[in-house]
This record gives structure tokens, C-alpha cells and sequence, in this order.
């Protein structure tokens, strides 16, 4: 019994002169984990609980209570209060799923309810004349237009009053189907950010370049994206558009080209060739005014691709491209029919002319349609940008 009870505690003893003598033998610059481990290596686990450095480090361990900073605290209830926070309206788009796109008739039918008797205040249907003019064009103008339709060339004259509305979600859904149609994203994009100068405004909040066409500016981009012909058209100018010597901005153009069909339609019908006539055959306005619209674009990219236009001609071009619209509105709806004819029968790259029977005819240039953006790159010394 005595050499038992002596026995082990010899061994004990042993064991624990071993660890001590194992701690003690580790240099403090080597790894003090391995160290540990190497000093508990040969202890039971029943015996380690009794250990005096264990119990000492589990008595720290109760005692202690972490420490954290302001910063941190201040960090967390701000992360915590992330899913509280509304985005602002037109600072950023939706997490969620993309939104419903809209239609033409459905954006055209959401001002058609709305009260829009103080922007209709502000409108001149037509261009006022006075003396040998006003006789003039009284004993030789164009037919008046058919009194059911003037309410809706004023709707038009007044939709071009209007502006961007960022807290209104038609305006809102219009802005995003005109992105995700001329882009090809499925997704939302932000209603003000860097991806607008993409597509041809002059800066990240579309509504700054509505000037002198108004909310009319982005109904007619509207119109001409939501047509799966007028479409093709539009992301053809829009890849000339982003031609590496051609380029030129594309939506702000197509503002420009708006304020044309508002003076058009408010000096009724364009001069001598009236499109007024085609308003009166067709008992609508504004189908006819879109027609123009994008008839006039159509003409404009040829123009700007075939004569090698830069954005330094941009200036030129638009003026005379508005001379020639109003003078010859006839012609350039045509235009667009033949355009639009040869979509239908799968021409892609609409490589027929265009011939214009009448006395203007010989004189006429006739129009060759063809792939917008099968383009050369022209020599450096003819690019002209500014």
C-alpha cells in the first residue's frame, strides 16, 4: 500500500517537473503556442482542470469584458438601420425586380387625365402673323386644320410644357423603358447617374435638357423604342452615335429634332408641302407629329452618316435638316414608310433607294439606306470633333 501510494506519487511529481521543466526550457523569441502545447502535452485531461496556470487564465477570462470603441458602436446602429432606409426618389434604382416597362399609349393616356390647365396656358398653337403675312398666308396657306383636332395638337403643344417629374412614377417607368430598350438591360437603371451621358445627355439628370421641348423630348423617344421597327432604327443611330469619329449626342438630338416637330406643328404643317393635310386625312394628330418625328431622325442619320458628318457640323446640319422638313413633310413621312417597308420584309441592311416622283424630282438626292454603323474609320485629319 505504501509503495503504491509512493509510486505515484513519484510520478506525479515527475509529470509535473516535466512540464516545468519543458516551460522553463522554451526560448521566448520561438513560437509560444508550440510551447504550451508541448507543456501539456504529457498531463491527463482529468488532471489539467487542476492545473494552477489554467485556473488562473479561466478566473481572467470570467472577469473579463471586451472593450469597443465609439466608432464601432456608432458603425453598428448605422448598419443596423440600413433596412430602414427608403431610397431617395430618382437617386438610385430599386434592389428589387426590374420594373414594368410602358407604353406609349399608356404614358400618352397618364397626361390625358392629369389637369394640365396651367401648362395649357402657356402655349401658342400657332405662329401669329401680321400684315402682307397674315394676308398671304390667309389667301395661300394650308387648309386649316379640322377643328376636332386642335384640342389634340394643343395636348401636344402642351405635354411639351411639361417637365421631368422625378417624384412621379410614370415619369419614372418612361425614363426606364427608354434605358433598358436602347441598352438591351433587363435591370433598372438609377433616374440620375453617369449612364444618361451614355446614351447622349449632356449630363447625369436627364430632365436638364428638356429645354424648348419638354416632357414631348422623352414621349417621342418612347415612341420610337417601344416599336420593334422604329427600335432597330434608333439603336442604329445611337451605334452611330458612338462612332469613334461620327459621334454625336444622341438624345440630345433627338430633343432638338422634337423642337422641329413642335415648330412644325405650330406653324401648321410646314410651309408650302403641308403635313397638315396628312393630320386632316388621317383625323389624328399626333401619330402624325411621331411620324415626323421620327421621319426627321431617319433623314438626320443618313445625312450625318453618308456626308460624313463630326459633332463640330452638328449646328449646320440641324438648321437645314428643319428648312428642308417643313418644306418637304410629304417626302420625309414617305421616307419613313419605305424605311420601315423594307424592316418588314427582313432588309436589315436596307440597301434600296428611295425615288420621289413630282417637279422636285430630278433634282432630288436619292436616299440609299444602309447599315448605320457599318461605318470606315476615316484619317485623323477629318474627324473635326470639339
Amino acid at each position: 500500500m505504501s509503495e503504491k501510494s509512493c509510486s505515484c506519487h513519484n510520478e506525479k511529481e515527475l509529470r509535473d517537473g516535466q512540464v516545468e521543466g519543458v516551460s522553463a526550457g522554451c526560448s521566448p523569441p520561438q513560437d509560444k503556442n508550440s510551447c504550451a502545447l508541448a507543456a501539456f502535452k504529457g498531463v491527463p485531461i482529468s488532471e489539467l482542470k487542476k492545473h494552477s496556470i489554467l485556473q488562473a487564465l479561466t478566473a481572467d477570462a470570467d472577469e473579463w469584458e471586451p472593450t469597443v470603441s465609439p466608432e464601432v458602436l456608432r458603425a453598428q446602429e448605422e448598419w443596423e438601420a440600413v433596412d430602414t432606409i427608403q431610397p431617395e426618389a430618382g437617386s438610385q434604382a430599386s434592389s428589387e425586380q426590374p420594373g414594368q416597362l410602358i407604353s406609349f399609349s399608356e404614358a400618352l393616356q397618364h397626361f390625358q387625365t392629369l389637369d394640365l390647365s396651367s401648362f395649357k396656358k402657356r402655349i401658342q398653337p400657332t405662329i401669329r402673323r401680321t400684315g402682307l403675312a397674315a394676308l398671304r398666308h390667309c389667301l395661300f396657306g394650308p387648309p386649316k386644320l379640322h377643328q376636332g383636332l386642335r384640342e389634340e395638337r394643343d395636348l401636344v403643344l402642351t405635354i411639351a410644357q411639361c417637365g421631368l417629374d422625378s417624384q412621379d412614377p410614370v415619369h419614372g417607368r418612361v425614363l426606364q423603358t427608354i434605358y433598358r430598350k436602347l441598352t438591351g438591360s433587363r435591370f433598372d437603371c438609377a433616374l440620375h447617374g453617369d449612364h444618361w451621358e451614355d446614351l447622349g445627355f449632356q449630363g447625369a439628370n436627364p430632365a436638364t435638357d428638356l429645354r424648348g421641348a419638354g416632357f414631348l423630348a422623352l414621349l417621342h423617344l418612347l415612341y420610337l423604342v417601344m416599336d420593334s421597327k422604329t427600335l432597330f432604327m434608333a439603336r442604329e443611330i445611337l451605334c452611330l452615335s458612338h462612332h469613334h469619329i461620327q459621334q454625336f449626342p444622341f438624345c440630345l438630338v433627338s430633343v432638338n429634332i422634337t423642337r422641329m416637330a413642335i415648330q412644325a406643328l405650330r406653324e401648321e404643317c410646314l410651309s408650302s408641302c403641308l403635313a397638315r393635310r396628312e393630320c386632316n386625312r388621317q383625323r389624328k394628330v399626333i401619330p402624325v407629329v411621331n411620324s415626323f418625328y421620327a421621319a426627321t431622325f431617319l433623314r438626320l442619320a443618313h445625312i450625318w452618316r453618308t456626308q460624313k458628318k463630326t459633332i463640330s457640323d452638328a449646328g449646320f446640319v440641324l438648321k437645314d435638316l428643319e428648312v428642308w422638313a417643313k418644306k418637304n413633310p410629304r417626302r420625309l413621312l414617305k421616307s419613313l414608310e419605305v424605311y420601315l417597308a423594307q424592316l418588314s420584309e427582313g432588309q436589315a441592311s436596307l440597301l434600296g433607294l428611295q425615288k420621289y416622283p413630282g417637279p422636285e424630282g430630278p433634282h432630288d438626292k436619292d436616299l440609299a439606306f444602309t447599315g448605320l454603323c457599318d461605318l470606315q474609320p476615316r484619317a485623323s485629319e477629318d474627324s473635326g470633333l470639339v
